[in-house]
Formats: structure tokens, sequence, C-alpha cells
């Protein structure tokens, strides 16, 4: 199988805008259509709590034709257009699905942040983990997100062998960020949110970029689009991940960021595995 996940910033913008940031993620897509992948996982779509348009239906059929979607937006009491996932997989992949509630603190179980494929033998579950925030103002919320998040993943694996991914917001080493001395106290590298990622990691699951990788240094999936040098002297962090059941890890055969050219933000990420 070969799956796929991206933190797109935006369905709406990368599907309809004509700005220059949005002809930059068209090109993504157009790259994710080549790779042809199985599923395709999808974060931050930012869509209403109707979900996607028919213009946007219709247009994401444009350039997935062969696939079906299922989507999760932010409901209220959470705000709206914020965070929200998508899921696309091949038509004839017949999964159960499902739109988990974790027990998470504050609105975090309403911003639409996990949805579950269920196959036969196995989980793929995408996650848009909730940022510490500006200050690290919803910190202690994070940490209890990543606990009762730990808590889920580990009941899938109980049942079946789990693949997830996703936008954890968190690089979980030194090695996974340009600059760590500077960022001890930024949001997504606080050592609270670094052990909320071992703690997961512990829970009997593999970080499968390290497992075939290595400590090859210098490889991120987000730059900061703030800074207008951070992809040109690649400053990024390693924030997304694809992780798997242990018992299955030495079935991936790659996992890798794929290139999403001069556009900052999230580059998609990707996964091969022999199941």
């Amino acid at each position: 199988m070969k799956l796929i996940s991206w933190n797109i910033d935006s369905i709406n913008a990368a599907l309809t805008s004509d700005s220059a940031r949005a002809v930059l993620s068209r090109a993504v897509i157009d790259t994710l259509v080549a790779e042809d992948a199985d599923i395709i996982a999808i974060q931050e779509t930012k869509l209403s709590a109707k979900g996607p348009t028919k213009k946007h239906l219709q247009i994401l059929g444009d350039y997935f034709p062969d696939y079906d979607i299922s989507w999760r937006s932010s409901v209220e009491p959470a705000r709206k257009g914020y965070a929200g996932t998508m899921f696309l997989y091949k038509k004839g992949l017949t999964p159960e699905i499902s739109f988990p509630e974790i027990g998470a603190p504050d609105t975090m179980d309403s911003e639409g942040r996990i949805i579950t494929l269920e196959f036969d033998n196995f989980y793929v579950t995408q996650v848009y983990t909730p940022n510490a925030g500006d200050g690290l103002k919803r910190l202690a919320e994070r940490q209890l997100w990543d606990e009762k998040y730990a808590q889920y993943l580990a009941e899938l694996d109980q049942k079946k062998p789990v693949l997830a991914t996703g936008d954890y917001n968190v690089a979980h080493q030194e090695i996974d960020l340009a600059n760590p001395n500077s960022n001890r106290r930024s949001a997504g590298f606080t050592d609270e949110e670094r052990a909320g990622f071992t703690n997961l990691l512990a829970k009997g699951f593999t970080d499968t970029f390290r497992h075939l990788h290595g400590n090859i240094p210098n490889v991120y999936s987000w730059w900061a689009q703030r800074s207008k040098t951070s992809k040109i002297n690649n400053t990024g962090w390693r924030i997304d991940y694809w992780l798997t059941s242990n018992r299955i890890a030495d079935k991936v055969t790659k996992s890798e960021m794929i290139d999403s050219g001069a556009r900052q933000d999230h580059t998609p990420i990707l996964l091969e595995i022999d199941l």
C-alpha cells in the first residue's frame, strides 16, 4: 500500500484561490495525483461545519476521480472554519469510517481532528494535533490531549495493527528541528510535548522515518511561512509523522517527505508498506 499525509492549510484556498501560494499548493496536488496513492490523509482543511461545497467536490473529483472522500469539520461549540480532516481513498476500498472523540479537554473533540478507517486486518487513522498556541496558552490542554490520544491509539492497537499519521505538532528530538536551542519553550518543542510523544511511542508504536533512516539530520516536514528564508535555508521542523504498530514496522518499505518545491509550510509525507 502507498499512503500520503499532508497538512494542506485550507482546502478552499488551495482549490479556489488565485494567490501565488494557492498556485504552489495546486502544484503539490498535481504531485499527489501523480503518486497515485491508495489513501491520502489531509489535515487542517478549514472547511465549514457542512464540509466541502459542491465546487470543492467537483474540483477534488477532477483531480482524484478514482477516490471516495470522508471528512470531519470543526463544529460548535468549537471555532468555525478551524482545523478539520479529510481522507481520500481509492474506490474499491471499503473501510468502516469513524470520527472518534477521545475525552479531550476544551472544544478539542469538536474540532474535527481525528478520522479512523478500519479495514479487515488493520486501521489507518489520522490526526491534526492541537497546537499549544502562542505563549503556550493551550499547553495544559495539549498535554491532556496527548494522553487521551495515546490511550486511543493503544486501544486500537489491541484489536489490530495501526497505521497512524498526521500533523502531530511536535518535533520529538533535537535532530527533528534546525534550531533546538532557541526553541526550548516554543510550541511544538517543549519538554512537555516531547514527553507526550515519547509516551505515545512507548505504547507500542514506531516512528517509521527514524526506523528506516536512523539519525539522518536536516530532514524536515514544515518550514515557517513567517520567515521568507526558512525553506531556502532549510530551517525546518519535522512535525508530521507516519507511525505504525511495532509489530508491523518491518513491513514498511518507504517513509519519506515528498518534495513540495518552493511552497513553505507543510510538505506531504509518504509511507509504503507491504501488508
